[in-house]
């Protein structure tokens, strides 16, 4: 099986969406979701600057999975991180080491731009999530709390 990670490209929007369609699934928030591929296309690649940026992992011209990021341009450091919003792999080509070279193209791109960290949220309930995160090295961080405010 030969996987591509690379840049996404505006003609990857309606395979994107279904990831973040089936994130949504797997997430419990689908109830909820407003994300069409008309946004997608919108928002990721034909507003300046975008909303996000994308990297995806292709299998013989399919997309198996998807890593959305965005920039955190100003923070304490005076040096920008990067916000990972999704990660997700379909079920059948997980346990394959491709979440592993989508984080890798994300820190390689947390370099070029000499981001101070990668920040990202899981679910507490996502057990497969959590041990992804700690074999890759990451660490909780409890130092805070995290709030919303619904509107």
């Amino acid at each position: 099986m030969n996987i591509k990670i690379r840049k996404a490209i505006e003609t990857d929007v309606d395979q994107i969406w279904t990831l973040m369609r089936d994130l949504a699934v797997f997430e419990k928030y689908i109830d909820s979701f407003a994300i069409t591929p008309d946004i997608v296309g919108e928002s990721g690649f034909r507003k300046s600057p975008p909303d996000f940026h994308c990297f995806v992992a292709e299998c013989e011209g399919e997309i198996i999975g998807i890593l959305v990021y965005y920039f955190l341009p100003f923070t304490a450091q005076n040096r920008p991180a990067i916000y990972m919003k999704e990660l997700f792999v379909k079920e059948e080509y997980r346990n394959q080491r491709i979440g592993e070279q989508l984080m890798e193209a994300l820190k390689n791109e947390a370099k070029l731009h000499d981001c101070s960290q990668i920040k990202w949220t899981v679910a507490p309930w996502n057990e497969a999530g959590l041990k992804f995160y700690e074999r890759i090295g990451a660490t909780e961080n409890t130092d805070w709390l995290n709030y919303e405010l619904l509107l």
